[in-house]
């Protein structure tokens, strides 16, 4: 089966397509002053290492640095919410194993999410789902690691019915009565 990072990604992958091996590279994502003001303002993380000039200059990275918190969830956005390619197929996010922060995120750096297939097995509790592991590893523009480990995905082996319903879905009224 072709590589889905070498060849062009498309949407939908139902659970048939999956194999252990497959790799995917998300869109790029550049990360903006507003968004570590916005993740301080959210997450209540207001470390001057992320808000203050001063203090970051004085640090060992020399200028701040975004939270660590910020690059997994927007790497977690990249990957499947972004890309659609699993929209066919997922059906929960299970949970993170080995996640380590290995390098610095700032402002101005665009973020890549490249992901593989390492295990694709049945679920033992419900016979139409899979678990579906991924290694990942969050990628700066000049091709260096700041992030990796795995994340654990539920996966449908038959069609979602939400998909289905969603697909075929009523327009709103306002869009039936605009002529």
């Amino acid at each position: 089966m072709p590589d889905a990072m070498q060849d062009k990604p498309r949407l939908g992958y139902r659970y048939d397509d999956l194999h252990v091996g497959m790799r995917f590279r998300s869109p790029g994502r550049t990360i903006t002053d507003a968004d570590l003001v916005g993740f301080a303002g959210l997450t209540g993380d207001f470390s001057e290492l992320h808000t203050s000039d001063v203090y970051a200059q004085a640090s060992q990275f020399g200028r701040r640095v975004a939270h660590g918190m910020l690059g997994l969830a927007y790497a977690h956005g990249l990957m499947w919410a972004r890309t659609g390619e699993l929209r066919e197929t997922a059906v929960a996010f299970l949970g993170i194993d080995g996640w380590r922060f290995v390098g610095p995120v700032f402002v101005g750096d665009t973020i890549f999410v490249d992901y593989e297939l390492a295990e694709l097995r049945d679920s033992r509790s419900r016979p139409t789902q899979a678990i579906a592991t991924f290694e990942v590893k969050v990628v700066k523009q000049d091709g260096s690691v700041v992030q990796q480990g795995r994340k654990a995905l539920l996966v449908s082996k038959v069609p979602l019915e939400a998909v289905a319903a969603s697909s075929s879905a009523a327009p709103a009224a306002n869009e039936r009565t605009a002529s």
